[in-house]
Order: structure tokens, then sequence, then C-alpha cells
């Protein structure tokens, strides 16, 4: 799988104090934010968000101190977009080729307060036909919040495409143990984590605690979440449009998973995911357009 790993060719995108194209891990070209109010990283593989701060917090996100940084692997942690499909497909890349591509950075722009937003495209993937008429955007903007939406048109004139879309954010907690999530009471979830087979459960807690591997889908979810984190004394707020479902996953030490990922590493990490998969994945009919947009912003826990 070839990659273009030269930054040079974005130093037309720079923009003083606020935009700066470097070489990162694995020799891979990611993008520097600096805003009045936080920093970002964002790696062109994967349009991949590896790292927001607001100044003088911590981390909001959560990266892998073992993560992959290499063509045709995923980074393990920050915000892998998982598009056009969810889960695993018998012989091709899990959660879909989106997060393993190298995607174009189109237009960097900066507004008047200091705010700065990134726009990337998705390159049309030789050999893969069945996608060919499908064009996707990821806009990006760093302020004081975090904000991404994922954009999918359809530009063919006849058939529907079958998509499904996830912003699968990695958010970086001082403890587990010390950490709750509100706003998903009452929604009905598949449980997939060990032991749960997947079977259709409500969710009866409020707020809901982590103690063991955790992986559900909530269907029909369309409501914001927040994640309070005692340890760390904040809370975060996950906002979202044009998305129907919420993953909630942590590993725990029971989940198997690859070597981009040390087990103790759970104790510091939960996802909090934004999509549309499963029952509710998207049927895009030609010329329309689907839009999957999140806010993630956060303040001192009181």
């Amino acid at each position: 799988m070839e990659t273009n790993l030269d930054p040079e060719r974005f130093r037309h995108l720079e923009i003083p104090d606020r935009v700066e194209i470097a070489t990162g891990h694995g020799g891979l070209p990611f993008v520097k934010i600096q805003t009045p109010w936080s920093t970002a990283e964002i790696y062109l593989h994967g349009a991949h968000v590896t790292h927001f701060q607001k100044n003088g917090e911590p981390p909001l996100i959560f990266m892998s101190a073992k993560s992959y940084f290499a063509a045709g692997k995923g980074i393990r942690g920050g915000v892998p977009i998982c598009f056009p499909w969810f889960g695993n497909r018998d012989g091709e890349p899990s959660h879909g080729f989106a997060r393993i591509r190298e995607w174009q950075l189109v237009k960097t722009s900066a507004a008047a307060d200091g705010a700065v937003t990134l726009q990337f495209a998705l390159p049309e993937i030789p050999g893969r036909d069945a996608w060919k008429n499908l064009r996707t955007e990821f806009i990006v903007t760093i302020a004081d919040a975090l904000t991404m939406e994922l954009i999918a048109a359809n530009d063919g004139c006849d058939d529907a495409l079958e998509i499904e879309n996830c912003l699968h954010t990695y958010f970086h907690v001082g403890d587990i143990g010390a950490v709750s999530i509100d706003g998903l009471r009452g929604a009905h979830y598949l449980d997939n984590a060990a032991g749960g087979n997947g079977e259709l459960k409500m969710q009866n807690e409020s707020p809901l605690r982590i103690a063991q591997e955790t992986n559900r889908l909530y269907l029909d979810t369309t409501g914001a979440v927040e994640i309070r984190d005692e340890n760390l004394h904040r809370k975060i707020r996950v906002e979202k449009t044009g998305s129907h479902s919420t993953v909630v996953w942590n590993p725990w030490t029971t989940q198997k998973l690859p070597d981009d990922f040390d087990p103790a590493e759970h104790e510091h990490m939960v996802c909090v995911e934004s999509g549309n998969v499963k029952q509710n994945k998207i049927l895009l009919a030609a010329g329309k357009t689907a839009a999957l947009k999140v806010i993630l912003s956060s303040a001192p826990l009181k």
C-alpha cells in the first residue's frame, strides 16, 4: 500500500501560529493545530484525530502507548473513523477502509477569534467499484471544543448505498473506577461483551459505571452523553446530530486485542462512540447526503 509521506506538499495549507504540517510517528504526516484555547493533532492517515487538549486541562483524547503508526494499520486511540462499515467483514479491514487510508488535506482556515477548521477528503480507492460513487469529507474545527463532521454523499444516479459510520472516540480518564456515564438510561442496547452474545437489553443503571469488560451498542439514541470523571475533576459532554447509535466500550483485561493495546491501559480510557450502525445503518439514496456531527466539550466537575 503506497503512501505519500512527504509533508512538503501541504506547506501551502499552513497558517502561521495556527496550523503546521509535520512528520510524526512512523514517518506519517500530521497536522499540528494551536488555538487560544487548545491544541490538537490530526494524522492524514485515516484523517485521525490523535490529540485534543484544552489549556490547563489533561488531554481529552486517549492514545495507546503501543499504537501502530503504519500504512495499512489503524491507529489505536484518538478518533478512528469507522466507515463505510462498522465491525468485521470477511476479508476486509475491520471497521472499514477509511481509517487505514491517507486522506487529502483540502483546506485550512482560521477564524478571527482563533478557531481553526480543517477539511479532509477521502480519495477514490482503486479496485473498490462498489464505492466509486461515494464522496466523503471530514471537517474538524478546533476551538474551546472539538467539532467533527463526517459527510458522505452518493454521487451516483441510480443505486442506493448501504453505509455505516462511527466516530470511535477514545476518551482519557484518570481512573475508570471513578467514571460514570449519564444520558443512556432506558435505552436498549446490544450487549457484545464477553458472555453477552449480542443479547438485546435495556439499561436500568443511572449512571452507568464500568467495572468489567463493556461493549454496548445502544440503538435509537440521539441525545447527548456526559462522562463524569471524579479523578480528573471534569465532565466531558458528547453532543451529536445525524447519529442514532451510541457505543460504550472498555475492553478491561478480558477482551483479546492486538499488540497495539496494553491491557493495563483500560484503566485510563473509555470509548463513547457516535454513529449509525447495525439496525441504524444508513441507506443513502442516489444524490443524497448524510452528515454525522459530534461536538466534544469539557468543564470542571462541580
